[in-house]
């Protein structure tokens, strides 16, 4: 069982910076992918970023590649998402999330969740 926390949400200016951190309860962190989901107003969650468990495979949302970038710090049980040149439509709700074995996109793989940090990015 692993327990997920979300921190770093906020309101930003466009062009601005956010860093997500996603820390995780149990001592098996490093056994689990972690994953980045976001869900705005109106629209279906959906995958922004994945890490393998050691941090030598990532992933990310053609919609964030260049821009976001996916880490964890397996000492430390958390995850972070860096989020540079934010844009309006990055607004959302963000969630990180865990399964065993390797990384994927899509939310039904993920079997453990954290209730999600808001992030809003004014134009």
């Amino acid at each position: 069982q692993v327990q997920l926390v979300e921190s770093g949400g906020g309101l930003v200016q466009a062009g601005g910076s956010l860093r997500l951190s996603c820390a995780a309860s149990g001592r098996t962190f490093n056994t689990y992918a972690m994953g980045w989901f976001r869900q705005a107003p109106g629209k279906e969650r959906e995958f922004v970023a994945a890490i393998g468990w050691s941090g030598g495979a990532t992933f990310y949302a053609d919609s964030v590649k260049g821009r976001f970038t996916i880490s964890r710090d397996n000492a430390r049980n958390t995850a972070y998402l860096q989020m540079n040149s934010l844009k309006p439509e990055d607004t959302a709700v963000y969630y990180c999330a865990a399964r065993s074995g390797g990384i994927r996109t899509l939310q039904r793989e993920y079997a453990y969740w954290g209730q999600g940090t808001q992030v809003t990015v004014s134009s």
